[in-house]
Parts: C-alpha cells; sequence; structure tokens
C-alpha cells in the first residue's frame, strides 16, 4: 500500500473518532512528522508515516529525539496494520480521558 493510501486511512480513523489529523509543513524546519492528530479530551499524538518497508531518514530520527525529549510522542506507523493498531490505542485513550475528567 502506497503511503498516501496509509495516510488517508489514518486521517479517515481519526475523523470516525471525532479528532483531526492535520498535515503538518514546517517551512525552514525539515524532518518533522506527517501528521498532528488532535483527539476528544486533549488526547494528541505525532504520526509519522512510512509503507511497511520504509526508512526514517537521519533528520527524522533526531526531529523525534527532540520531540520525545520534550516529553511528547512520536508514533512511526509502518503501513495500514499499523495505522488500525494505533486507532484502536487512540479510541482507547480518549475513552480513559473521557472517564478521567467526569
Amino acid at each position: 500500500m502506497a503511503e498516501r493510501d496509509v495516510e488517508a486511512r489514518l486521517v479517515r480513523g481519526v475523523r470516525k473518532l471525532g479528532g483531526v489529523c492535520w498535515k503538518w509543513v514546517s517551512p525552514g524546519r525539515r524532518g518533522v512528522p506527517d501528521r498532528i492528530v488532535l483527539l476528544p479530551h486533549g488526547v494528541v499524538a505525532f504520526v509519522e508515516l512510512k509503507t511497511e518497508d520504509g526508512d526514517l531518514s537521519p533528520l527524522q530520527e533526531m526531529t523525534m529525539r527532540e520531540i520525545n525529549g520534550r516529553g511528547h510522542r512520536v508514533f512511526v506507523l509502518y503501513g495500514a496494520g499499523a495505522v488500525d493498531e494505533f486507532l484502536a490505542r487512540c479510541q482507547e485513550a480518549v475513552e480513559f480521558m473521557r472517564r478521567s475528567i467526569q
């Protein structure tokens, strides 16, 4: 499956969870993750999408370390199966946060 198809699967799945999945373009800063996922109840994720056999560039790895070092997580999803697993975990996180703030 092409990366654009994997990306479309992620966007559709996030919408079904009531969230948005913005393309992240950062002028002057290459290597940022592909998407910022904003879900209900304050759940936020940075996502880098790859085909099942894709690789991270050294710049992407460096940027991920920088984001992770600030207490945020970058999820690297390899293929459609990883997107489906990520969406299932997002659903769990949204439900957990919903219960936590009631």
